[in-house]
């Protein structure tokens, strides 16, 4: 696992608030600075991909492991 600033746990939330949170917790963040999120949505995947392209941010990370999705990106803007 990389090495992140932030960490963000939206097991449990459905779409769109894993999106929400992530834009949430973003927002506070450096420019450069990376979060890690945990989500159980299997839709999550597909929606961080779109979130990344749309924002300009970097999805560096997206892995699935027992259940969970992780997702690591980093503040491009």
């Amino acid at each position: 696992m990389s090495n992140f600033d932030q960490e963000l746990d939206a097991s449990g939330l459905n779409c769109p608030l894993p999106i929400l949170r992530a834009k949430k917790s973003l927002a506070s963040m450096d420019v450069g600075q990376t979060l890690h999120i945990i989500a159980t949505d299997p839709g999550s995947v597909k929606d961080f991909e779109a979130f990344s392209k749309q924002t300009g941010n970097e999805l560096v990370e997206s892995r699935e492991d027992a259940g969970k999705f992780y997702f690591l990106i980093k503040k491009n803007s």
